[in-house]
């Protein structure tokens, strides 16, 4: 197969689709890899080093699209991007259409066959292809917050440790998963005040076991969250439902009544947000203030960050893409169910039943 690696060009978007290891491993199994040129020079990977591994190195974007039966990005594919992808070509990146609909139609008028990261399984339940930047996303999340709570940035001026005689910040978690957890081990490590919300009492559990009294686990009700909600220094949104719209927990009234100067980040912003005033921020213009709440809602976070997380994900999503490039997509997918739960467009339809309820279209199952 040949396999297409273009340059991503969102925002401040660094991270690249593959690395020349993953590279590698695809040319050593007789496979074409075509690099878009300087598509791994925001990470410190140049041309030569695709090269060394085996890649061909295009010109531009349009050389990539036009060559690849399959694009392996990392984010989303801009409108200019969707543009150039065709019938019967395979698209496998993060996707996230319930809150884009512009795209999900775009990608169905494209013809292409879409295969999100998101919305791969695992075994075990989980989304192994998320994890990894739900991990860094959710790690620096804190690193965000604290640094909005400056003064400077039109925080409320708290350090979120404190200092021996004065309180550390109040950090609340509102979901205890991959994203609340690592957001919960950095806020930990600071010294801060962390308090985790979640439904699922084996989540809090899980937490209990793994913090003891270092943190306080909390079960979400409205009358809880708003409690905590409001008595908050920080607060981190990270509650996921696979595939579909995040829910907006913290009402636009409950911000309103938020600390002046306290801080939200919202991690699931990908996927809509969990605050009712959020909305998208790019790395270059970060923030913005609703009702004096600082809010950070930057839908690529780990892209600020982006060796570590190219890193990651690669290792994460490797495996399918070998899968995908050895045994076409059709067959991989009709072996692997779990890979399967990715596909989210094909042949002008949507095939993911949470993307479909959420934009309100038609539901086409994908028969392997």
């Amino acid at each position: 197969m040949l396999i297409g690696v273009p340059k991503e060009i969102k925002n401040h978007e660094y991270r690249v689709g593959m690395v020349p290891a993953s590279v590698q491993e695809l040319t050593s199994r007789g496979h074409q890899v075509v690099v878009e040129t300087n598509a791994g020079e925001g990470i410190g990977f140049s041309d030569d080093d695709y090269r060394a591994a085996g890649a061909s190195i295009a010109a531009s974007a349009e050389a990539v699209f036009a060559e690849a039966e399959m694009i392996v990005k990392v984010k989303e594919p801009q409108a200019v991007e969707r543009k150039m992808l065709r019938p019967g070509q395979l698209l496998f990146t993060y996707l996230h259409l319930a809150p884009d609909p512009e795209q999900t139609h775009d990608l169905i008028a494209s013809g292409a066959t879409c295969i999100a990261y998101e919305t791969v399984t695992s075994d075990k339940g989980g989304l192994p292809l998320l994890a990894p930047m739900s991990e860094v996303a959710g790690r620096m999340s804190i690193q965000a917050g604290a640094a909005c709570l400056e003064k400077s940035k039109q925080g409320r001026g708290v350090l979120l440790g404190g200092v021996p005689g004065v309180e550390p910040a109040k950090v609340v978690i509102i979901g205890g998963g991959v994203v609340g957890s690592n957001a919960a081990r950095m806020a930990v490590g600071m010294g801060a005040q962390v308090v985790v919300l979640d439904r699922s009492v084996d989540v809090l559990r899980r937490l209990v076991a793994e913090f003891g009294t270092s943190i306080q686990t909390v079960y979400s009700s409205k009358a809880s969250l708003e409690a905590h909600v409001l008595s908050a220094d920080l607060v981190i949104g990270g509650v996921l439902i696979p595939g579909a719209a995040a829910p907006k927990l913290v009402t636009a009234e409950m911000v309103k009544q938020m600390k002046p100067g306290a801080v939200v980040v919202d991690v699931a912003i990908d996927q809509g947000g969990c605050f009712e005033t959020s909305r998208a921020t790019t790395h270059q213009e970060p923030t913005y203030i609703v009702d004096d709440v600082v809010h950070y809602c930057v839908a690529n976070m780990p892209g600020g960050v982006a060796r570590t997380s190219t890193l990651a994900l690669n290792n994460a999503t490797l495996p399918h893409i070998l899968a995908l490039a050895d045994l076409g997509w059709q067959e991989a997918i009709r072996r692997d169910k779990h890979l399967a739960n990715g596909l989210n467009v094909h042949n002008g339809q949507i095939t993911c039943a949470e993307v479909a309820e959420a934009l309100g279209l038609e539901y086409a199952p994908y028969n392997a």
